[in-house]
């Protein structure tokens, strides 16, 4: 069994899904509204939420030319500098313990993606209870080890990794101490289509690496999410804001209160159908037997009467005999008179 527990929250195929709200940097540079993201992912059901743990200098450079600067057209970042992007996006370290102490109080998980040691050691002073792993830093190695070394729950988004390298980045968090790993099936484009989602890989990751597994979801709306949940997803994370309209350097691509109150309650929803391989009746199905078809009298007959299908039919409800005897009754005779909507029996037949 992989499953485990972050905080008092089970993770596992056992348990719902895990949901997690990513709030990126959709506060806007305002910790009031940081904490308005805070409390509407709780009032939607979310059981975590989660920040990133940066400053623009551990990020980058201070640098607006060459690779340094977005030229991509496509990006939603074009037209910046890596440096100015991050400052603009980062939630400032002296935030994050409110935040976590208002999702602490509202029932919620709260816990970081750190991109350098600083931010593990940082982050530890807050004693959070797991550690995310963005994709862009699933192959640094060094900073995979030093999560581990905390021994707290691990997750890994996948985006872009080749097996080889999940497999290199795996070992690693294991060999440095990591016990509870969940790796999620990411697509790094911003925002990810459906048709490059590719969710058959997320049980073909549980298999690889015995683990937990899971999706990073930049997909817009619910269904991605929700067909990797049928598929053993057990933790989903989505971005999240108050109002996309209010822009946001993630906000494009980011659900609203409402739609991530579906997610959770979606997502739950496929959880629980997934049940077990199972035939036959089931207790909720018992009292819906009485309307399948059976062998009824559809005409009053006198004893000794030759059934025909002028006088016996396959029709609802199900009291009657089985529709596959009606070959073995039509042609014999009745051992009494029986009145029309009588549910045929074998002692009514000679």
């Amino acid at each position: 069994m992989t499953s485990f527990k972050i905080g008092q929250r089970s993770i596992g195929v056992g348990s719902a899904p895990f949901v997690i709200a990513e709030m990126s940097g959709n506060h806007n540079q305002s910790l009031e509204v940081a904490l308005q993201i805070v409390e509407a992912a709780a009032k939607a059901g979310a059981h975590a939420l989660k920040l990133q743990t940066y400053t623009a200098d551990t990020m980058t450079l201070d640098l607006d030319h060459g690779e340094f600067f977005i030229k991509d057209p496509e990006s939603l970042w074009a037209g910046t500098s890596l440096y100015s992007l991050y400052e603009k996006a980062h939630t400032p370290w002296e935030w994050h313990a409110p935040i976590f102490a208002r999702a602490k109080a509202l029932g919620m998980l709260g816990f970081s993606t750190p991109f350098d040691e600083s931010a593990v050691d940082f982050l530890e002073s807050l004693d959070v209870p797991a550690y995310k792993i963005a994709s862009f830093e699933n192959t640094d190695l060094p900073l995979i080890r030093r999560v581990a070394a905390t021994g707290k729950p691990m997750i890994i988004s996948t985006g872009m990794a080749s097996v080889a390298e999940l497999d290199e980045s795996v070992r690693a968090a294991r060999a440095a101490g990591c016990k509870d790993l969940v790796l999620l099936k990411c697509t790094s484009t911003y925002p990810a289509s459906p048709v490059n989602s590719h969710l058959r890989t997320i049980p073909h990751l549980r298999e690889l690496f015995g683990c937990e597994v899971g999706l990073s979801d930049h997909s817009m709306g619910v269904g991605v999410s929700v067909a990797a949940v049928a598929l053993g997803a057990t933790v989903i994370e989505k971005h999240f804001t108050l109002d996309r309209s209010a822009g946001g350097v993630d906000s494009s691509f980011s659900l609203e209160p409402a739609e991530l109150a579906s997610l959770v309650i979606e997502t739950e929803r496929a959880w629980q159908a997934l049940g077990q391989v199972h035939y036959g009746v089931t207790e909720a199905e018992r009292k819906s037997l009485v309307y399948r078809r059976s062998l009824y009298v559809t005409k009053d007959m006198a004893a000794g009467e030759l059934f025909s299908a002028e006088n016996v039919r396959a029709i609802r409800p199900g009291l009657g005999l089985a529709p596959k005897h009606g070959e073995a009754v039509i042609g014999r005779r009745a051992r009494k008179p029986l009145k029309r909507g009588t549910p045929l029996g074998w002692s009514m037949v000679e």
